[in-house]
């Protein structure tokens, strides 16, 4: 279930996806919260410049790992704009970080992109479940959604 706290740190990272939008990047955005509520760290996206592995959430695994005891890295969430594509929730897998909670989900962002006429990404789309499994997910919250969806579709009317 999605708390008010949840919702706040939510928030964070739609802010942070307009962050990016605003630098001329995709919007995504993620924030690290510990176990006792402590924000540890946060990121928006970095791909612009070419290298597309620059996500947010790739970025808080790695600062976890370097950080972090396991332990506490088991206890903490990772909350983003929008699911992890498969190479982020890989990255959350591997570094052994806990509970995942999202804004909006991979499926929605397929349907989006699709709906804009923006090609698929060369990388599929996956649930986080069908990457890692023994992690607390939660997600989808609708009116977070929504300005998700609008800050993708900024971002792909300017391409055009």
């Amino acid at each position: 279930m999605i708390n008010d706290i949840d919702l706040k740190h939510l928030k964070r990272c739609v802010e942070l996806a307009k962050e990016a939008l605003e630098a001329g990047d995709e919007p995504f955005g993620s924030v690290l919260v510990s176990a006792d509520g402590d924000v540890l760290a946060e990121d928006h996206n970095h791909v612009a410049g070419g290298d597309h592995t620059q996500h947010p959430e790739f970025a808080l695994a790695r600062w976890a790992a370097n950080h972090m005891t396991p332990e506490e890295r088991a206890k903490a969430t990772v909350y983003t704009s929008g699911e992890h594509c498969p190479m982020c929730a890989a990255a959350h897998g591997w570094v052994g970080l806990g509970r995942i909670v999202y804004a909006s989900s991979s499926k929605q962002l397929a349907e989006w992109l699709e709906e804009m006429g923006v090609a698929a990404p060369r990388v599929r789309n996956l649930p986080i479940q069908e990457v890692i499994r023994d992690t607390a997910i939660d997600g989808l919250v609708p009116e977070l959604a929504q300005e998700v969806r609008e800050l993708h579709r900024q971002f792909h009317s300017k391409r055009k």
